[in-house]
């Protein structure tokens, strides 16, 4: 049952948790017209710009876990509370930064504040009745497609007129202005809080699933580059980094069998429907990201490597999936609280497959490529809405924050390991042809991409229906 038997209260209580989702996605986008002028600033390389990017990422899927069982120990409302200021304080300091060391760290702190996502997901649960569960998570959800579409529309402009610093400063007020708004009005009165025993936080597991996360994503982003330039410079640190992570992964789960108060608990990483839904929902989110990073590649690319466009025309491509990714977020809501979670999120998975078919088998034209995006984005949106809510229904209600904790860091690897495959296909497949086109990927490296992104979707499938063949086996 929801904490708060007002519905208006659960209303309120979505507004503004959306409207933090709003923002925040607003300032990622918006960064990335700033990109090139972070890079003449700063006299930094391609390769190093990666991580104004990647470093938000990483401490993202670092913190989120940890995040969601400090609001299980603490209270919801009252750690929500802490990230936001924390992501603030990030902003602000991303604002000030006059070189790029300070600017990675404002984006590290940015990225621990990623992680009130699950919190703010968690509130959602505990307010909404089941029944109309659903509609609450496809509002907050389509409300990053809405960001993204702001933030793309407003970055240049404010790039453009003003400068990349204000990308960040403009966010400031708007975020602390949401921050009275959170303590004042979004009522978190009736959370069972643990024993101080309970509460005491795993140090010793956290500091090692903060080593397993960290290590494996940064092995991710080096690893194109190591493809691309086999050299000990690029090998060793890759190496290193993947082998650490593996070695950490089973010392990380023995240590969370032992422990009174593990950070996670494994009965959620075993559960027989949290497990599968956790690995679909990662499987979207590395089609999501193979997307977003191969797309503007290809269309800036020259002709006959790429479609020779600009911004505008990558913009002008991308805008019809965010567009559609919003509407069908919303409506998706509305269809799962009325035939359940299953069926919407089976179908969306089929639709995304069939799109991902069309992308592969015929991309001539970017009017075509558009076309098949929105049908990929009607599809992805629709899966990513139906297994988000199998996940929320699914985890006990006394270990929600945990479990979306979990969730929402599986669903950040697969956005890591999406940019990652794009990224070693690209490195790995470019035209020789002549020194003006040497750097450009070649329409194979496309092509494979593509395909990748078909198996993945197929796999999603899979996945779905083995939901589905649990969920019959549990109520028989």
């Amino acid at each position: 049952m929801p904490q708060n038997n007002s519905y208006q209260d659960a209303w309120i209580a979505l507004t503004i948790l959306s409207s933090l989702a709003l923002i925040t996605m607003y300032g990622e986008t918006m960064l990335i017209p700033a990109l090139p002028y972070l890079i003449d600033d700063f006299d930094i390389s391609y390769n190093t710009s990666s991580w104004i990017l990647t470093s938000y990422l990483i401490a993202g899927a670092v913190m989120t876990p940890i995040i969601g069982k400090l609001s299980d120990n603490y209270g919801k409302k009252k750690i929500l509370l802490a990230v936001i200021i924390i992501y603030v304080l990030g902003t602000l300091l991303g604002g000030l930064s006059n070189n790029i060391f300070m600017l990675i760290m404002s984006r590290i702190v940015q990225g621990i504040g990623l992680a009130m996502f699950p919190v703010a997901f968690a509130i959602i649960r505990d307010k909404f009745p089941q029944e109309k569960l659903s509609i609450g998570q496809g509002i907050f959800t389509a409300v990053f497609s809405a960001g993204a579409v702001i933030g793309l529309g407003l970055g240049a402009t404010i790039v453009e007129y003003f400068s990349w610093h204000m990308t960040f400063l403009s966010i400031v007020p708007l975020m602390i202005t949401l921050l009275i708004v959170v303590y004042k009005r979004i009522h978190v009165t009736d959370e069972k809080l643990v024993s101080k025993y309970q509460a005491r936080i795993d140090i010793k597991g956290t500091l090692i699933l903060v080593i397993v996360v960290s290590t494996f994503l940064t092995g991710l982003t080096y690893l194109p580059y190591t493809i691309s330039d086999i050299t000990y410079s690029n090998l060793i640190p890759t190496i290193i980094l993947i082998v650490t992570s593996a070695v950490f992964l089973p010392i990380f789960l023995t240590t969370q069998q032992s422990a009174h108060v593990p950070i996670v608990d494994l009965n959620l990483l075993k559960d027989r429907i949290l497990l599968p839904t956790n690995i679909l929902i990662m499987t979207i989110g590395i089609s999501f990201f193979l997307i977003f990073q191969t797309l503007p590649i290809m269309v800036q690319s020259p002709v006959p490597l790429g479609f020779g466009g600009g911004p505008v025309d990558t913009a002008a491509v991308q805008l019809p999936f965010m567009i559609i990714s919003f509407i069908i977020s919303v409506l998706s809501g509305f269809l799962v609280s009325k035939i359940g979670n299953l069926k919407p999120t089976l179908i969306g998975c089929i639709i995304s497959t069939l799109g991902f078919i069309a992308l592969f088998i015929y991309h001539p034209t970017l009017l075509i490529i558009s076309s098949e995006l929105a049908i990929i984005a009607f599809g992805l949106a629709l899966a990513e809405i139906g297994a988000f809510n199998i996940s929320l229904v699914s985890a006990p209600i006394h270990l929600s924050g945990t479990s979306l904790g979990i969730t929402m860091l599986l669903f950040l690897i697969g956005m890591s390991i999406g940019p990652s495959v794009s990224g070693i296909f690209m490195e790995s497949f470019k035209s020789g042809e002549n020194t003006s086109q040497e750097s450009y990927p070649k329409p194979l490296a496309y092509d494979l991409i593509f395909l990748t992104a078909v198996a993945i979707s197929i796999i999603s499938v899979v996945l779905t229906m083995l939901i589905a063949k649990r969920r019959l086996q549990e109520l028989a």
